[in-house]
């Protein structure tokens, strides 16, 4: 026997970190509070100090000298107060014409820059090239659209978007193609009365969201002007501009316009964030494909707009329209899908690979960690210290609602990109960011980390999946009464504290490195291959531990230290069409020195008798 000592030490919790994890604002100026000097031709901003669009994409500067460092280029403006009048430049936007047009400082980054466009333009298959058209001329906000897979249909309807660009040009000598459709669809303003504000959002995500301030300040040239070996699509053509000196390359307004509306919709629609994060990075390579932008464009359009979402989004002018856009996408796409709360979420991610290109989510990952960088290598050290930009938080609000904004920067911390990439070393943070994998949870534990989830409000306070490998030596506490599922090659080490709600382990390590310890009221879960806790695991009175066993191994628990039983229930599921015979033995838990047993054992189906052994847990087939 355990002496009463010795069993009271193996019955605390895992010890509290003294600390919980921070993102601290960078001191910087700050984008979100600044956003409105995002102009051209206003010379109170003009200059890198003073404008904030300008300011987020600067590391440019490491690449590439502008002839000047101002916003001039076809964008005179008069002397406002103390700020002198802005003359407009001189640069050509022809970098082989012989006339000055700046200076290259990095020619092995411009270089790659340049030369990925013409791989990608003269390897580009017809699909590609067709969807580059279609990116390139239809509305931002319609093409991102198709990124809802099941619920596009319904998303256009509600929303009454509408194009006009519904065919491929026959040859190269077609006119230029230009959509007169509604891009986002229809406001409150003009009657639609169902899903208005959703569209208004979408609008109002564009103040001062401009790309055009940047585009004249770095004056860098679009790639075909660069090299003649960058092939545009040929149907395309039509749409080079014939003014260069005011159509540069950097940064891409297409990839600012369509990540801004995709994040958007991922906001209002978090049900398909991961997928709606996705389409707005394909956009941007659809440019690449285009021959319209290069990579650096491409990243530095996808950093301003998650910019200019956050500060549109933080704006108190859009609190209220923000909750209503979100109320109104979800009841008005239930109506159309004939959907409920309960089965909304399964149906957004009903679609096949015939059916939502999205539908594969490894195939997602792979290809929004390839679209961050596009293959670049780091240019400087990889080690800085993580980086959020103040404000940036909003972007996850909707995604996890059960959060904290403070725990949401610190998911942005943890999951955010190594430093060192070209451009994307912004001093706010906003180019390191991983929307995607920011969308999966916390990807490493510090200090304490206590998740409280109230499944009275459904959706992903009901229910929620992280995937990420988390790491760290902090310590998960779950609250509340929800269901948190744990997919992840987790190896955390300041273990698992069950104090309410599921924890619910969807692979062989979901738990970590630590001790897992089940207290009163709390529910614990082994939904996956061997669930293997390497601490010692402890179970109290009034908890529950359910195993899902398939017969392979599955739902089995091993337990690498101290296995203690202090009451409690065990409730055994059979799943994936495991039907045991009368008379099998089905081993359940491996562990040492059972204190103590289950208070009660239900065994679906059947009715079993427990064995409890030194090592462990296992039961016996009746009936």
């Amino acid at each position: 026997m355990i002496p009463p000592r010795r069993r009271r030490r193996f019955l605390r919790p895992p010890t509290d970190p003294a600390f919980v994890d921070a993102a601290a604002i960078p001191d910087v100026p700050a984008f979100v509070d600044n956003i409105a000097s995002n102009q051209r031709g206003d010379a109170r901003f003009a200059t890198l100090s003073t404008n904030a669009g300008v300011r987020v994409v600067s590391r440019f500067l490491d690449i590439w000298q502008p002839l000047t460092e101002i916003v001039d280029a076809g964008a005179p403006a008069p002397a406002n107060g103390s700020f002198p009048a802005v003359v407009q430049s001189t640069w050509t936007g022809l970098p082989n014409d012989g006339t000055p047009g700046g200076a290259v400082l990095n020619s092995a980054v411009h270089t790659a820059n340049i030369q990925f466009v013409v791989n990608e333009t003269t390897t580009r298959t017809q699909a590609q090239a067709d969807a580059a058209y279609y990116d390139d001329r239809r509305g931002k906000g319609y093409s991102v659209a198709d990124g809802m897979g099941p619920l596009t249909s319904a998303w256009r309807t509600a929303s009454q978007q509408t194009t006009t660009i519904t065919s491929i040009p026959a040859d190269a000598t077609t006119i230029l193609y230009n959509d007169t459709g509604n891009n986002v669809g229809v406001g409150t303003s003009s009657g639609n009365t169902s899903f208005g504000q959703v569209v208004d959002l979408l609008t109002a995500m564009g103040n001062n969201a401009s790309t055009e301030p940047a585009k004249r300040f770095y004056k860098y040239a679009r790639p075909y002007r660069w090299s003649t070996s960058v092939v545009v699509d040929p149907t395309l053509v039509p749409a080079e501009s014939t003014a260069p000196a005011t159509d540069g390359g950097y940064i891409s307004g297409h990839e600012a316009e369509a990540m801004r509306d995709s994040m958007t919709m991922a906001y209002v629609l978090p049900e398909r964030y991961q997928e709606m994060a996705s389409r707005g990075l394909e956009l941007g390579e659809n440019r690449i494909f285009a021959g319209m932008h290069s990579p650096l464009d491409v990243i530095s359009g996808r950093m301003f707009a998650l910019a200019a979402a956050a500060a549109n989004l933080s704006d108190p002018n859009n609190a209220t329209l923000k909750s209503a856009a979100f109320a109104q996408a979800h009841a008005g796409l239930m109506q159309l899908t004939n959907t409920t709360p309960a089965t909304f979420a399964a149906f957004a991610h009903s679609g096949t690979a015939a059916t939502d290109r999205f539908a594969d989510y490894a195939t997602n990952k792979a290809d929004f960690i390839r679209r961050m960088t596009f293959g670049f290598a780091p240019i400087e050290s990889t080690d800085a210290p993580p980086v959020v930009p103040k404000g940036a938080e909003v972007l996850l609000e909707t995604r996890f609602p059960y959060l904290n904004a403070n725990q949401r920067r610190v998911v942005l911390k943890t999951t955010e990109l190594p430093s060192g990439y070209p451009v994307m070393d912004d001093a706010e943070g906003w180019g390191r960011l991983n929307m995607f994998a920011a969308a999966d949870g916390y990807g490493a534990f510090y200090g304490k980390v206590t998740v409280s989830m109230d499944a009275s409000q459904g959706s992903f306070s009901a229910s929620d999946l992280w995937r990420n490998d988390i790491s760290g030596t902090g310590k998960l506490t779950l609250q509340g009464s929800g269901t948190l599922k744990l997919a992840g090659n987790n190896t955390w080490s300041g273990g698992a504290q069950v104090s309410g709600g599921v924890l619910e382990a969807d692979s062989p390590k979901a738990f970590g490195a630590g001790d897992v310890y089940v207290g009163a009221g709390g529910v614990i879960i082994a939904a996956s291959s061997p669930v293997t806790i390497v601490g010692k695991y402890t179970q109290l009175a009034g908890t529950t531990l359910e195993l899902d066993i398939d017969g392979t191994g599955a739902g089995q628990l091993r337990v690498g230290d101290q296995l203690t039983i202090a009451g409690g229930t065990l409730h055994v599921k059979f799943v994936n069409g495991y039907a045991p015979k009368v008379g099998d033995t089905i081993d359940l838990i491996d562990g040492n020195g059972v204190m103590k047993q289950f208070t009660t054992i239900t065994v679906d189906g059947h009715k079993a008798t427990p064995a409890y052994m030194p090592t462990g847990v296992s039961v016996h087939i009746d009936s």
